[in-house]
């Protein structure tokens, strides 16, 4: 049975004046995979998830996310199709404790209006007892209960990735896309960022497409792993495919895998 796409770009364009950061790129990706999406600087990744997420309108091409077309939709409505992104230089709210930073993530919460915490107490109180729940379940998984009551802000780098992880749990997402999720992370907490990421996958169905530099983050974690270059997809394969393909060998990974 052949593997159901969860993610399509289809010819995708997207310049900035006179420069080509995306050009004419395709890719798929499937429902249920850790797909690996790497390539040198300025190979136009990070651009390809601000056209998919919303933050840029494609020039060209189409934009499929369960079979729906999605591309020039605003992020607040790409968020509501259930895709979730991190970005590689972490957004948290510093001044907020861990919790509440998850806390916050929650769409259509009763208490967000005004009038509703003098009319609507119970409801307000019930649900934001339902959320800190599943806020701390998801700490738990993420093993930073230990931190839920300490500022965002006073995180180490790792910690903050994981962090970020957990905050796209609690957006139910059927997608997430992360940006570097291994950038500044120490080994002992890039095991734990890598073994949350499957469990993720396979046991809550999430898929995931990232961006990495850490080759063997990616090697170790994704499959399939697709390269980009000068804007568009140039490789596709198994991490073992792409340890062999000479053109990446050259251009990425500097011959460490020969």
């Amino acid at each position: 049975m052949a593997e159901k796409s969860m993610l399509e770009i289809k010819e995708v364009d997207k310049s900035f004046g006179g420069l080509m950061a995306v050009c004419n790129c395709s890719l798929d990706v499937k429902e249920g995979s850790i797909t690996g999406l790497i390539g040198p600087n300025g190979a136009g990744k990070t651009t390809l998830f601000n056209v998919i997420t919303g933050h840029y309108k494609p020039d060209k091409g189409k934009i499929f996310f369960q079979g729906e077309e999605i591309n020039g939709l605003p992020p607040h409505h790409i968020f509501k199709k259930k895709i979730y992104r991190t970005f590689q230089i972490t957004r948290e709210f510093a001044q907020m404790t861990v919790l509440e930073n998850l806390m916050l993530i929650p769409e259509h919460q009763v208490g967000e209006k005004i009038w509703n915490t003098w009319f609507r107490q119970g409801a307000v109180k019930k649900q934001e007892k339902a959320i800190k729940e599943k806020a701390l379940e998801v700490l738990e998984f993420v093993e930073l209960i230990d931190l839920k009551d300490e500022y965002a802000g006073s995180l180490s780098g790792g910690q903050k990735k994981l962090l970020e992880l957990a905050r796209s749990m609690m957006a139910d997402p059927r997608m997430v896309l992360l940006d570097e999720p291994g950038a500044g992370v120490n080994r002992t907490l890039m095991g734990k960022l890598i073994d949350n990421i499957r469990k993720l996958c396979e046991e809550k169905s999430i898929t995931f497409l990232l961006i990495e530099h850490d080759m063997d983050l990616v090697m170790n974690l994704c499959n399939p792993v697709i390269v980009m270059s000068e804007g568009k997809k140039l490789a596709e394969g198994t991490p073992e495919e792409i340890k062999r393909n000479k053109k990446v060998l050259e251009a990425y990974l500097g011959g460490q895998y020969r």
